[in-house]
């Protein structure tokens, strides 16, 4: 039975997203009272004028330096985790995600040759960068997929994941070769793949917001056809889905998205997986339920795990992807336990 999607857990997923931008906004290595924190984001509404008793540099600290990283965490977050549920759609997979699809790899790639071959890269990034990251996000997902169908018809999610492994460790190399040859840029690079929302600006806020928001739509509209697409092909096409055209849609968009939240956050692993998985726990399995609560969820998820990136280990700050992934690997091995248990 398809499950219909209730409004109450959309307010839910909204509260989920306030609370995490709120604590995003309010704890850190200075932590500064929530009250001040509502007030002075109130007073960026034009006419708005009131006491946060906050200091100047308290104020500058939550609208210049938090704001725009827990803004952008929102959109990172949301963008990966509905790629995810996007992926696992396509592929009838559940094991599907971005990271361990290749896809992020092969977005790293094509930022790691934009910043290793143009040296005014700086200049040109809200054009090169999301246009290359897509560029080698679209290559490796449809490397792996056709990997994996080299077998057979029969893509079982081991398959999967083994071919994308594969694709990631070839063009990983690739990525490693090309560091070789410009040693001046590895630390920029090896930086940037840890995956980091330190330094944000809204330039990357606005850089990001286009291409998440075309994906997320596509993403979002197309949940019924994925659900009609789950009873097979053929009986889809009896109820007129073109399961072809939608797959190329749903991953050219969960490949865009992809893409520009690599190019401004740099590889973020398990987001993709951890969120959708615990939506469908929770919610229900039809993808018009997993993928509007995974897009808000997910925005909340990156957003705290980036609090705690920051906050671990003061005043030194934890790459956000090594926090995703200590959360993501064992919810991984979970997956795949419950999936190979469910084949027997």
């Amino acid at each position: 039975m398809i499950t219909k999607l209730r409004w109450w857990w959309l307010l839910l997923g909204c509260v989920a997203v306030l609370g995490a931008a709120l604590a995003g906004l309010s704890f850190g290595a200075a932590s500064i009272p929530l009250s001040g924190v509502v007030v002075e984001l109130a007073n960026l509404v034009p006419g708005v004028e009131l006491n946060s008793g906050l200091d100047v540099r308290q104020a500058a600290i939550v609208t210049e330096i938090r704001l725009p990283r827990v803004v952008l965490g929102l959109i990172v977050g949301a963008m990966l985790a509905i790629a995810g549920g996007a992926y696992q759609g396509v592929f009838r997979n559940p094991l599907a995600e971005p990271f361990l699809l290749g896809v992020a790899a092969g977005a790293g790639l094509g930022v790691t040759v934009v910043i290793a071959l143009q040296p005014t890269y700086a200049a040109n990034l809200p054009v090169t960068t999301p246009i290359a990251a897509f560029t080698g996000a679209l290559g490796a997902v449809t490397l792996t997929y056709f990997l994996g169908a080299a077998g057979g018809r029969d893509r079982s999610p081991e398959t999967l994941i083994l071919a994308g492994v594969a694709v990631a460790a070839f063009l990983t190399a690739m990525q490693t070769y090309l560091l070789q040859r410009h040693v001046d840029v590895i630390r920029e690079v090896y930086s940037w793949l840890l995956g980091r929302l330190g330094g944000a600006t809204w330039s990357d806020v606005t850089m990001l917001l286009p291409y998440a928001t075309i994906a997320a739509v596509t993403i979002v509209l197309l949940g019924r056809e994925l659900d009609v697409m789950a009873v097979g092909d053929d009986e889809a096409a009896t109820l007129g889905v073109h399961p072809q055209v939608i797959r190329v849609v749903l991953l050219t968009a969960a490949s865009l998205g992809t893409a520009a939240a690599v190019s401004v956050s740099g590889l973020i692993g398990f987001v993709g997986i951890i969120v959708p998985h615990i939506v469908r726990l929770v919610f229900g399995s039809s993808y018009r339920v997993i993928l509007p609560l995974s897009l808000l969820f997910g925005a909340a998820f990156l957003v705290l795990a980036d609090l705690a990136a920051r906050t671990v280990d003061v005043p030194r700050e934890v790459p956000i992807g090594v926090v995703t992934a200590f959360l993501g690997a064992p919810f991984f091995v979970l997956i795949l336990r419950a999936t190979k248990r469910a084949a027997l």
